[in-house]
């Protein structure tokens, strides 16, 4: 098995011990992301909607740096503190995705590793080999 993994450089992925995306035998799996800019401040604080655009903002770059795109994008698990707002965050992930529709999840959990934080989103893409 062939394996990349893709980088964002934030103190997270080594203090942590994971990878922003593995990219393997034809797939590339995004670990979970969150609303974050490039300095690491939260986007959108207390803006459900404004967190989900922002974190597949942040997916799209990943896929992009693996060889991929949102249109390769085959699965999607959002992680989200108050399912109450699901409204908000199912329609940013609507225009986001739009027809691509891919397979989805929306959990509620306790909380995420920062409390401003409401939103965090897996994302699972296909690429043909030699991509």
């Amino acid at each position: 098995m062939e394996r990349r993994t893709i980088t964002s450089g934030t103190e997270w992925e080594s203090t942590v011990g994971y990878a922003r995306a593995v990219v393997a035998d034809g797939r590339v799996h995004v670990s979970g992301t969150t609303a974050t800019d490039d300095t690491g401040a939260i986007v959108g604080e207390d803006d459900p909607y404004e967190q989900t655009r922002r974190a597949l903002e942040n997916v799209a770059s990943a896929l992009e740096q693996a060889g991929a795109s949102l249109e390769d994008v085959v699965r999607t698990r959002m992680f989200v503190t108050d399912i109450d707002d699901w409204e908000a965050i199912g329609r940013a992930h609507e225009e986001c995705f739009g027809e691509i529709r891919p397979a989805t999840s929306m959990l509620e959990v306790g909380r995420l590793v920062d409390p401003a934080m409401v939103v965090e989103i897996e994302a699972e893409a296909v690429v043909s080999e030699g991509e």
